[in-house]
């Protein structure tokens, strides 16, 4: 009877506060003290003081407090009256057992409206006193805890719990083997902590009017969620506020630019726009030269009007004379031949004339460092003047010639002569790669064909030159008559 009694005791006070309170949703409480009461199994093995002690009805109390979502921190006590169980069948002594200690609860479905089941480990102590015994029994404890609470109102559970006492020696804890086994039942009350906030926007949710608004989400006053920029993603969870209105948006509130062109989805009223290519505010691209191209992708901006261009807009001169094709009234121009703003060929230089007429250039200011082969630099002009020439008669055979004045010996000048007109040679074929070096021979004169005596130092100076001659003047003579042909 004394079982049946601390058993449905507070059993019978949880169902009568129960009724009395209205259903409301599961709190979250940091502090929470337990009332129970329950019934202890003793090992049958444990013998205090002579014999085993009988089972007996259990009085106990808990104060919790919640570390996290999932864990609370316990300090427990309990009290049981028995006594020992004499082996003619009659009750022993009166005994005493008194526990306490501390445990980590872990909450398995914590704030569920169904219960929560919990599961957890403890140490703590164990006293048993027997009132005619000379000396109390006591040991540290293993506690293992399984448990159930139910929630009956805002701040109270109906609470089940079975436990595990397992007695530790003092002298030697790898003898423990005997172990007590309690069954509670009654209430916890809950205090501290903040309202109840299912969907965690900092509204409760006994004032929340919108009670599944997603996580992150500002919210006003009411609980519901807000959109300040209007694009459908709430407020807190918006990556992207200020969207401009009717911009489409991602899930994470930010404007989409499907073509990449600055103007989102949604506004942009070309929504193909190429890549790279430059729009206006409506996203719709340009083209400021009108070839075609548009700007951002036209790699020549400023093509004349009528000139045709490539696929990267820039403008195409099919023979070469500088005219763009479109605007070259004379297509086709013989490569080399310089043309007018037309495209029409011209013959332009008093050194083309001379090559023209005489089939040979003569040079006489090309210089070279005294006794030696090296060009100097005011030489270059003049010999890439010839170079440009050549490139306009590709078909034409030339010889350079070397030339000296007496000074120095024969062998000396005649070898001077030679590695000159090789060296401008190297200059030519280097500088101008169109030119083909097997079309142009070399060959030293020394002193041996003065144009004037060798008595002053400017005729010395005279003497000192580099001619250039065409070796086939036959080709020569057909292509005079071909581009008189052509200007005709």
């Amino acid at each position: 009877m004394r079982l049946v009694r601390a058993l449905a005791a507070p059993v019978l006070a949880a169902l009568t506060l129960a009724s009395a309170l209205p259903a409301a949703a599961v709190e979250s409480k940091t502090w929470t003290v337990s009332l129970l009461g329950g019934f202890g199994l003793f090992d049958e093995q444990f013998r205090y003081p002579a014999d085993s002690l009988a089972n007996a009805p259990l009085g106990g109390a808990r104060i919790g407090y919640k570390l996290a979502r999932n864990f609370t921190i316990e300090a427990s006590g309990s009290y049981a009256q028995s006594h020992e169980l004499r082996r003619n069948g009659s009750n022993g002594d009166d005994v005493t057992v008194i526990t306490a200690g501390g445990a980590l609860l872990a909450n398995l479905s914590p704030e569920s409206k169904w219960g929560d089941l919990y599961l957890g480990a403890g140490y703590g102590y164990n006293r048993y006193k027997g009132k005619s015994a000379s000396d109390d029994a006591h040991f540290g404890t293993f506690d293992a805890i399984a448990g159930w609470t139910v929630p009956m109102g805002e701040a109270i559970r109906l609470r089940f719990e079975a436990r595990n006492i397992l007695n530790v020696p003092k002298e030697d804890w790898q003898k423990s083997s005997l172990a007590d086994q309690q069954f509670w039942g009654g209430l916890t009350f809950g205090f501290g902590g903040v309202p109840k906030d299912t969907d965690g926007d900092g509204v409760p949710d006994k004032k929340d009017q919108c009670p599944d608004t997603p996580r992150g989400a500002s919210v006003d006053a009411n609980g519901c969620p807000t959109d300040s920029d209007g694009d459908g993603v709430w407020d807190g969870l918006d990556q992207c506020l200020g969207t401009p209105k009717g911009a489409t948006v991602d899930a994470k509130g930010c404007p989409t630019d499907s073509d990449g062109d600055g103007v989102y989805d949604g506004l942009d009223t070309c929504a193909d726009t190429p890549r790279g290519a430059s729009v206006d505010a409506n996203g719709c691209p340009a083209d400021s030269d009108g070839d075609g191209v548009f700007n951002g992708l036209d790699q020549c901006p400023g093509t004349p009007r009528g000139a045709t261009v490539d696929a990267r807009g820039c403008p195409t001169d099919s023979d070469g004379d500088g005219v763009f094709d479109g605007l070259d009234r004379c297509p086709g121009t013989a490569a080399g031949l310089k043309v007018d703003v037309e495209g029409c060929p011209i013959e332009v230089t008093e050194k083309e004339t001379e090559l023209l007429d005489t089939g040979m250039i003569r040079l006489q200011n090309v210089n070279f460092e005294t006794g030696r082969s090296t060009l100097l630099p005011d030489s270059y002009a003049a010999l890439d003047e010839v170079g440009t020439i050549l490139l306009k008669w590709p078909q034409l055979s030339i010889e350079i010639g070397g030339h000296t004045d007496s000074r120095g010996s024969l062998a000396l000048n005649q070898r001077l002569s030679e590695d000159r007109a090789q060296a401008v040679k190297d200059y030519l074929t280097q500088k101008f790669t169109g030119l083909a070096a097997s079309q142009i021979a070399t060959k030293g004169y020394g002193e041996t064909r003065p144009l004037v005596r060798n008595t002053t130092p400017l005729n010395m100076a005279k003497n000192r030159r580099v001619e250039f001659k065409v070796t086939n003047r036959d080709v020569l003579k057909k292509e005079i008559e071909r581009r008189k042909m052509l200007q005709k």
